[in-house]
């Protein structure tokens, strides 16, 4: 009698050249089923039953981003292990096919571009017009800077990423990045962005800021920044956010302060104009986290404030530290 192993079962989801294709092709990259179809020649229907046997198999993920599927390699445990092994044994068959296969990414990459270029030209003018409100952006980047300090990150999660610019300049002090936005187009005008600036370990997702794809306890680091002037709810959104964080982990606001800019609501959506500081303060301390007022930054019609909450440390580990 054959007993079942559910380790054979592994095995065998990855006894298909098209399917050690598809691994080798999303180490690369998150891709989109109709992107892997187009670099593998084959039918979406096809690469869909492909893709369920290595999703079955928790090799791979699969996220749904508005009308689109996105995958992404699975549990890390599996498939850093498989990556190494694929690595020392491929012969030099496989190594030109997966050389092949990577080099016909080009193609998504350029139509992935080209739509980010179209989706920036369109909003670039509104973009211009708040940045011409406050002190330059690389004030208020020097700034975040300095409040995150030189060290490492850890975990990072950028919630209304936009077009990825947290994850761009604080991605490579972080273990792994995910950046959140309810935007289908800025997701992909930041996978464009991120992909040119050659930031790795990065996960992009749809999700809302109210209830966010991500478990309790995920994250070392939670930045809203710029965001929070657009919900109805700041405090609900705070809340969300700080659910991530580890203990001793931090939440990073970057935000305006009180203005009188009612064009906003109408040229930019903005649904409050800019936080006090006793606002955002009461805020964060109802989420459970000891918060500060970090820096103004004056020098423009709008002051950019920067706030943190920290997690406290468990009682736990408060006393075995003593």
């Amino acid at each position: 009698m054959t007993i079942p192993l559910p380790l054979a079962d592994l095995f065998q989801a990855l006894a298909d050249p098209s399917r050690l294709r598809l691994l080798a092709l999303l180490k690369e990259m998150e891709l989109t089923v109709g992107e892997l179809a187009q670099v593998l020649a084959q039918s979406q229907p096809r690469v869909s039953r492909h893709l369920k046997i290595l999703a079955d198999a928790r090799l791979v993920e699969r996220r749904k981003e508005g009308s689109w599927v996105f995958l992404q390699l699975g549990d890390p445990k599996l498939v850093d292990g498989l990556a190494a092994f694929w690595d020392a044994a491929a012969d030099p068959v496989t190594t030109r096919q997966f050389a092949a296969d990577r080099a016909r990414l080009t193609a998504v990459r350029a139509d992935r571009a080209e739509a980010a270029a179209r989706y920036f030209a369109a909003h670039a003018a509104e973009w211009d017009q708040i940045r011409s409100l406050h002190v330059a952006d690389a004030q208020v980047e020097d700034a975040i800077r300095e409040a995150l300090g030189d060290g490492p990150i850890g975990q990072l999660v950028d919630i209304g990423t936009g077009t990825g610019r947290m994850i761009e300049l604080f991605g490579t002090a972080a273990t792994r990045s995910i950046g959140i936005d309810r935007s289908t187009e800025m997701l992909r005008l930041a996978r464009v962005k991120l992909e040119e600036a050659g930031v790795e370990a990065v996960s992009l997702r749809q999700g809302d800021m109210y209830a966010l794809p991500l478990p309790d306890g995920e994250a070392d680091v939670v930045l809203l920044h710029q965001v929070l002037h657009y919900a109805q709810s700041p405090a609900a959104a705070i809340v969300e956010g700080a659910r991530l964080l580890r203990p001793g982990g931090r939440l990073l606001i970057i935000d305006f302060a009180p203005h009188e800019r009612e064009e906003l609501r109408d040229t930019a959506q903005h649904a409050r104009l800019g936080f006090a500081d006793e606002a955002v303060l009461g805020w964060l301390g109802a989420a459970g986290l000891d918060g500060k007022v970090v820096r103004h930054l004056e020098g423009g019609e709008l002051t950019v404030t920067l706030w943190a909450g920290v997690r406290p440390p468990r009682i736990d580990q408060e006393r075995r530290a003593a």
